[in-house]
């Protein structure tokens, strides 16, 4: 690593992250303009080491979208549906329940829900989703809903977002996703998502619900039509957050799929591009323990790369997703927990099942065998159920 960066014009800032220095945004900005790939990962790979050592870890999850009717119109998303269209879909609590009951037999430790603002749907339908899922098991953790979820279903239930969070956490909600953050800049986002709630809004809802004792993720999208300047203002703005409330588990950069939908770009996000944003957001977001490599948008093997450039998470299993997929990506719609083994230790890293928290419930010493986490608690969620590799 020191060879890497020794002659680089980055040099300097290896110096400030090695010694724990915090960065500001001219120092991000050049992280984001550099050509110097090798150096940029250099400097990634070692806040990954200091902050998870040896391993990386992988998820098993299953998506369920319950919707894709919509009343937004955003113009980058592919996913969305009117009453009229029709490949439109709703599913009754019911279905979802068969979906997660299935699910359960191979072995999942989280359910990770989202779905379009539907028109129609009333506030009940959410708590009872939740309720009957939290019967299925206990242990099954419910990562569900985006920010502007959050916002529509207050609208229903015409409560404060506060009271709406805390109606749903008593259903059994444990963690809010961190989709919809897109880009924050003001400008940027009325292009791609006009309509959609502000970055103030977004930010509020995460704030609320970690006060409340929850914990989210946050995501950025990235390689449409925002500059460099605009991925840094977002990052300073999740890493303000952070600051403030601690809520925030894991960052998941998502490379834009320029397909099916309203913004044209001619030139979707590279794999240099995705390397340096993850890197950049390693070393940057300096009170975040993880960042997260999403196969979906990367692929497998462009995401196993990116464990040497600051990611220590692949994220996971997903079983069926749709988001991505329809606007254009060619990633498979699941992978096996064994693939994501398998990936992990051709990384030369130790593999790690975690659950919805990054909190780790197998780790998989090959040398030992695999063994449960060292408080042993998370390693006892549908310890029955587990797949193995």
């Amino acid at each position: 690593m020191q060879f890497l960066v020794q002659h680089s014009q980055l040099r300097d800032l290896h110096d400030k992250v090695a010694a724990g220095e915090r960065l500001n945004e001219a120092d991000a900005l050049r992280l984001f303009q550099t050509r110097d790939l090798n150096a940029l990962g250099a400097i990634a790979d070692l806040v990954r080491q200091r902050k998870n050592g040896n391993r990386a870890s992988y998820i098993i999850n299953r998506y369920i979208n319950y919707s894709n009717y919509c009343i937004l119109s955003c113009q980058f998303c592919s996913f969305a549906r009117k009453k009229r269209d029709a490949d439109g879909f709703v599913f009754t609590v019911e279905e979802i329940v068969q979906k997660a009951r299935e699910a359960l037999q191979l072995g999942i430790t989280e359910l990770h829900i989202v779905g379009g603002l539907h028109p129609s749907l009333p506030f009940n339908y959410y708590t009872d989703m939740l309720k009957a899922l939290r019967a299925l098991d206990p242990r099954l953790q419910l990562k569900c809903f985006t920010a502007i979820e959050i916002l529509h279903l207050a609208w229903l239930a015409k409560k404060t977002v506060e009271d709406t969070l805390r109606e749903l956490k008593a259903a059994g909600l444990e963690s809010l996703t961190g989709g919809g953050a897109e880009i924050f800049r003001k400008e940027i986002r009325s292009t791609i998502a006009r309509g959609k709630e502000s970055a103030e809004e977004y930010l509020d809802v995460h704030r609320t619900w970690h006060r409340l004792g929850g914990r989210s993720t946050c995501t950025m999208l990235y390689g449409h039509v925002e500059s460099l300047e605009d991925r840094v203002d977002h990052l300073r703005q999740l890493r303000q957050l952070q600051d403030e409330t601690r809520g925030f588990v894991g960052f998941v950069p998502l490379p834009y799929q320029p397909e099916n939908n309203g913004i044209p770009v001619e030139h979707p996000p590279t794999g240099f591009d995705s390397l340096r944003t993850i890197a950049v957001s390693r070393i940057y977001l300096d009170n975040f323990d993880h960042i997260t490599a999403y196969w979906v948008g990367l692929g497998l093997k462009l995401a196993q790369v990116a464990l040497s450039y600051g990611a220590d998470d692949l994220h996971g299993t997903i079983i069926e997703e749709h988001i991505f997929h329809m606007a254009g990506a060619k990633s498979p719609q699941l992978q096996t927990e064994a693939d994501l083994l398998k990936a992990i230790r051709e990384a030369g890293l130790t593999p790690v099942q975690r659950n919805t928290f990054y909190e780790p419930i197998k780790i998989w010493d090959d040398a030992a065998g695999p063994k449960a986490s060292e408080d042993g608690k998370p390693s006892e969620i549908l310890n029955n159920n587990l797949a193995t590799a």
